[in-house]
């Protein structure tokens, strides 16, 4: 079952749900609308390898906004920290922002019980696009969870500001694949 907005307020209200800043304007009938931070990743290397960290650039966004350019992956953040130890978030782009031709977080949407921090927005435009800190860029819906939980200890937890992938931490040894 997915909450509605006043459950959502609700939750956040005794405990069951964290989401701070919380501001009441960005509560929706059924999920909540998350900010873009300030700072935004992009990968250096030409080539990036799955298996080793890779280097990164840290841009911060101005006031007159940032260009995204096509073709380039940017890892932003919200704003918000956002947490639950009993409902299941899964973090959407806005359809307006989609409208102007941004994907958001298409290849991972949903995130960990237990998962504690700032999201990590995977953000891919398909024209220049001029976007902005503190613009309403997503929204995350809650699904209550049935059966015993295991909460998240995973390598992100408590991130703030974007994190590149430490998928390289996974793994022990490179895979070959058969012919």
């Amino acid at each position: 079952m997915i909450l509605t907005g006043p459950e959502i307020t609700a939750a956040k209200h005794d405990g069951r749900l964290v989401i701070s800043p919380f501001e009441p304007d960005q509560v929706n009938p059924n999920s909540y609308n998350v900010r873009l931070g300030p700072t935004l990743l992009t990968y250096t290397a030409t080539e990036i390898d799955a298996h080793r960290p890779n280097p990164t650039h840290e841009v911060e966004i101005g006031q007159d906004g940032y260009v995204l350019q096509p073709g380039e992956l940017y890892l932003g953040h919200t704003i918000e920290h956002v947490g639950s130890n009993t409902f299941v978030p899964l973090l959407f782009g806005r359809s307006s922002v989609g409208r102007l031709g941004l994907f958001v977080e298409i290849t991972a949407p949903i995130g960990d019980i237990g998962f504690h921090g700032q999201w990590t927005l995977m953000l891919s435009p398909i024209r220049p696009l001029r976007v902005y800190a503190g613009m309403k860029i997503g929204q995350i819906m809650f699904f209550l969870s049935t059966g015993a939980i295991d909460l998240y200890r995973g390598k992100y937890q408590a991130a703030v500001g974007a994190q590149s992938s430490a998928y390289w931490r996974d793994v022990t040894k490179p895979r070959t694949v058969a012919s």
